[in-house]
């Protein structure tokens, strides 16, 4: 399938996909980076083509299939149906279209080597048969899907809904939480969290959960740093609308342990704690596991 579209179009192609990631800031969804790059394309008819077995249209499969290489190169990062533009992605945007998708594949395949010394190199693009390609663009879509639809669930919740489920996450994740703030005033920590029942043990975590579409401010890390008094505390900001780059320079640089938690890093643990979690819980964000066919590369 990918074989009738040349190496140096799907250069082209993932060029523009990456070039709009980056005027994004960095960070979008794949739907949307390829909604933003389709008219910039000029597609042919081959490219647009449905196809038969999937019902996906090809160049979104070689998309999500070329994505790959671009990830064991360091150019890109996915996570939770996001992809990321790493710095060295940045500076790889500066190459040719051929440039960039033949130094991807080389990434690629130093990446292969490593994982399977005795394995030949050989041209990617060979390599992918349809069945790979689909495969992977199913994968990927499915992913993104799935988290879309569970950060839609999270963004509808109200304030001290979010509360309670930071604290079952943290519950689930095997720590004692004696305390959950009620509506009204916090005095800068939302939840308790200990290791042991009394909280003679450290660390002694103390959260402050930010639950809108504004990131967490400088202002806001200071706040959680003028509570963290006692030895064995440990800060910990849940924010799921992020962080602004001024305040993760705060809490990198403070003489406090401040630790983030983001809506891709809270779903994640989400996930990995849910066979944990209490019912209680599971009522506020519930989630059902289902599998797929693995795509032919993790990434």
């Amino acid at each position: 399938m990918a074989a009738k579209i040349s190496r140096d179009r799907i250069g082209e192609i993932m060029k523009t996909v990456l070039l709009e990631l980056e005027a994004a800031g960095g960070e979008a969804r794949v739907g949307a980076l390829i909604k933003a790059a389709e008219p910039k394309l000029h597609l042919n008819d081959y490219e647009r083509a449905v196809l038969e077995k999937s019902g996906f249209i090809r160049w979104h499969t070689v998309v999500y299939f070329y994505s790959i290489d671009f990830a064991k190169s360091g150019y890109l990062k996915k996570e939770g149906g996001k992809w990321y533009l790493t710095d060295s992605g940045r500076q790889a945007l500066k190459l040719s279209a051929p440039d960039l998708i033949r130094k991807a594949g080389e990434g690629y395949w130093a990446w292969k080597s490593s994982q399977e010394p005795k394995e030949r190199a050989q041209d990617h693009q060979e390599e992918a048969e349809a069945e790979q390609i689909e495969r992977q663009a199913a994968y990927d879509q499915a992913l993104g899907q799935a988290t879309a639809e569970i950060e839609e669930h999270i963004s509808r919740m109200l304030p001290y809904d979010f509360q309670a489920l930071v604290g079952e996450l943290l519950i689930a994740m095997g720590y004692h939480v004696p305390f959950v703030a009620p509506k009204g005033p916090d005095g800068g920590v939302d939840v308790v969290a200990y290791k042991d029942p009394l909280g003679t043990t450290a660390p002694r975590i103390r959260v402050q959960v930010k639950h809108r579409g504004q990131k967490v401010t400088v202002n806001e890390v200071r706040e959680l740093e003028g509570v963290l008094k006692k030895e064995g505390d440990i800060g910990l900001i849940v924010s799921s609308g992020g962080f602004t780059v001024d305040a993760e320079h705060e809490i990198r640089s403070s003489n406090k342990h401040i630790e983030t938690m983001d809506l891709n890093r809270l779903i994640r643990l989400w996930q990995e704690n849910y066979e944990r979690v209490r019912e209680p819980g599971k009522k506020l964000l519930p989630l059902v596991k289902l599998y797929f066919l693995a795509p032919t590369e993790e990434s």
